[in-house]
């Protein structure tokens, strides 16, 4: 079978426009090389390789020749090591895709975008028969539809790689996973393989970055722009500068940033990196419920948003008006104390306030959101005062990052087995408390029950996928420094006129 496996990948790189029909020897020969193989009968027909799932099969077939061959061992780490490095004998160089690029980004921006987006599946560096496993599902809210995901496409770690990987010495190449240097890279047992991965040079304030794909793609065309420094998050005029150079330079794309600080920033402040994609959260679909006046910018559109977090929108023409106005915010909202409120600029010398800011086109015009957000920790809340309190942490615990600011719930893997579990338990009349993995939600199933009544087969998945929704947008309103009462909106206006003083 391996001889027919290695001629459906052929003919899939082919079909695929990652080679041509002349490099057909060359590719065989290349993963002949890879596969350790001396010999070769080139069979005349095989079945095409025409979904993701066929994909997996081919793929799941070389691999299991290479561990029974003793090429690797049968560990999922090392098998996505060694089939990222089979997809890279299919792939153009990085020249020749950014020469393809550029070519079509002189038909239009999304042409270009359309054909990178389809390279970074084709290629399996974007592992699309792993992405479809996430649980994704809509909850509808007073907020509009919020996505919610259950991420299940990062593969879990066997024990035995977990503690190979403790044992290796400490590598600095690539200093991080955002770093240019991952381009090509083979990876090894604590650093994912690259070798199939390809980066699209771009210009961002006359500097060097790069834009790719997420491989986990939580959102249509999930992308990455990047320093192409190993330098650390920073929110300051910079900022603002560049996410409106890239969507000046993408308008079909929003960008946004995550904040620069622990427990609201993201999960990699080391690297300067920006989010985006062809994609319209619930956040920018919600429409401005309090108009704001600019002392200056009157010829900025601005307002509160009606979102759980605390959400200042402008909307104009100019960018370098806007910008000036943005900056005005960051700086007042950086020093900006409000004790009846709980918002502390710093304490102790460390600081705490920040912005998450989001840009984009809307109807020929630039807008960008600008979140609100704080870091301090209270007794009460040691993870965070401004973050998923405690009584959440059942459904999520982690940082509230740019995706989940703009609607979207990334969700731990364990609620996969949890949910299961849980309607089985609840269908049975099981105590809850009784069990160790699911105590933790026997208070919330107890509101549940209370709310919609008994909860039935027919039901009972709904009921409780709707929940988790509703959780989400209460987390969302704990993150928010302005809570969506009469108390917090006049302490949401006290900080504008601060702005305007």
């Amino acid at each position: 079978m391996i001889n027919t496996y290695i001629k459906q990948l052929v003919e899939y790189g082919i079909a695929h426009n990652l080679l041509g029909r002349e490099d057909d020897i060359y590719t065989t020969n290349v993963l002949l090389d890879i596969l350790k193989l001396d010999d070769y009968e080139d069979p005349d027909q095989v079945p095409a390789i025409e979904t993701k799932d066929d994909l997996e099969k081919t793929l799941g077939g070389i691999l299991d020749y290479a561990v029974s061959g003793g090429l690797i061992e049968d560990s999922i780490v090392l098998r996505d090591l060694f089939d990222t490095r089979i997809m890279n004998a299919l792939m153009p160089r990085p020249s020749q895709v950014t020469r393809e690029f550029w070519d079509r980004y002189e038909e239009s921006p999304k042409a270009a975008t359309d054909y990178y987006y389809d390279l970074s599946r084709a290629s399996d560096y974007i592992r699309t028969y792993r992405v479809a496993k996430d649980q994704k599902w809509v909850t509808p809210t007073e907020y509009g539809d919020l996505d919610i995901t259950i991420n299940l496409s990062k593969p879990e770690k066997d024990p035995k790689m977990i503690a190979l990987a403790k044992t290796m010495p400490a590598n600095s190449y690539p200093k991080c996973l955002l770093c240019i240097e991952n381009e090509g890279y083979a990876g090894r047992i604590n650093h994912p393989a690259r070798n199939n991965h390809r980066i699209i040079p771009i210009e961002i304030q006359g500097n060097r970055w790069g834009f790719q794909y997420s491989p986990y793609v939580y959102y249509n065309e999930h992308c990455i722009v990047l320093n192409g420094e190993h330098t650390p998050m920073q929110i300051n005029h910079d900022t603002f500068v560049k996410l409106f150079d890239f969507v000046k330079q993408f308008p079909h794309y929003f960008l946004g940033s995550n904040a620069d600080l622990p427990i609201v920033g993201g999960s990699i402040l080391s690297h300067d990196h920006f989010q985006g994609g062809n994609y319209e959260f619930a956040m920018a679909k919600s429409p401005v419920e309090t108009e704001l006046n600019f002392n200056g910018f009157e010829d900025i559109k601005a307002g509160i948003v009606k979102w759980p977090m605390s959400v200042i929108r402008l909307n104009g023409d100019n960018i370098d008006r806007i910008i000036a106005l943005c900056d005005k915010i960051l700086k007042v909202w950086r020093g900006y104390t409000d004790e009846a409120a709980y918002i502390y600029a710093e304490t102790d010398g460390e600081p705490h306030n920040t912005i998450t800011p989001i840009v984009r086109m809307r109807d020929g015009r630039y807008e960008i959101d600008l979140v609100l957000r704080n870091n301090i920790t209270t007794d009460e809340h040691p993870m965070g005062l401004y973050h998923p309190w405690e009584e959440y942490h059942h459904i999520k615990k982690e940082n509230i990052g740019l995706i989940e600011v703009m609607g979207l719930a990334v969700l731990p893997a364990r609620l996969k087995d949890e949910i299961e579990a849980l309607e089985k338990a609840i269908l049975a009349g099981a105590d809850l408390r009784a069990d160790e993995t699911l105590a933790k939600h026997a208070d919330w199933v107890d509101a549940i029950v209370a709310k919609h009544g008994a909860l039935n087969e027919a039901n009972i998945d709904t009921i409780i996928k709707d929940e988790i929704g509703i959780a989400f947008g209460e987390i969302l309103e704990c993150a928010g420094v302005y809570k969506r009462n009469e108390e917090g909106k006049a302490a949401f206006l006290r900080f504008v006129e601060a702005v305007n003083r």
